[in-house]
């Protein structure tokens, strides 16, 4: 007898699109928290917030993944996760629940996503009503590729 694999997952939304990351990954999931703009940073860091004394940097998931901004006067939410350089914010549409998914619903990225979708999504879980798209949160975080998108002076 074999007994599949499980991850948890904690889950968000951005942009309608039904995203997750590891649930050991993640260290609270909070609402809106107001932000200190931070001068001359990446248009991805929405600014920096204070979590209870701690100092954390807001990334603007909808900016990182090239989706359309926020209606107005829509607040995001914070996902604050553990990265290898200290803690930083996700910030999404609407946080959702804990989810357990099996191994074997799991499909690898196509090789036909295109663009920023392809270096930051590993994969997707089928689940019973929608896809689960897991997100690498070092890929999503890579300085890197958050400063490439900054200004065109540098575009090839």
């Amino acid at each position: 007898m074999t007994i599949a694999a499980t991850k948890q997952f904690c889950t968000f939304f951005v942009g309608g699109h039904y995203f997750g990351v590891p649930v050991l990954d993640v260290q609270e999931a909070i609402r809106y928290q107001e932000m200190t703009s931070v001068p001359l940073s990446s248009s991805v860091v929405s600014g920096l917030i204070n979590l209870r004394g701690q100092i954390v940097v807001a990334f603007d998931l909808r900016r990182r993944l090239e989706l359309p901004p926020r209606s107005d006067g829509a607040k995001p939410m914070n996902v604050v996760v553990r990265h290898l350089d200290g803690v930083v914010s996700l910030l999404v549409d609407e946080i959702d629940d804990v989810v357990e998914t099996d191994e074997v619903t799991f499909e690898p990225a196509p090789a036909t996503l295109k663009g920023v979708a392809r270096e930051v999504i590993l994969g997707a879980y089928k689940l019973k009503n929608r896809l689960l798209l897991v997100l690498d949160i070092e890929k999503v975080l890579s300085i890197e590729a958050i400063t490439s998108g900054d200004g065109d002076d540098n575009a090839s």
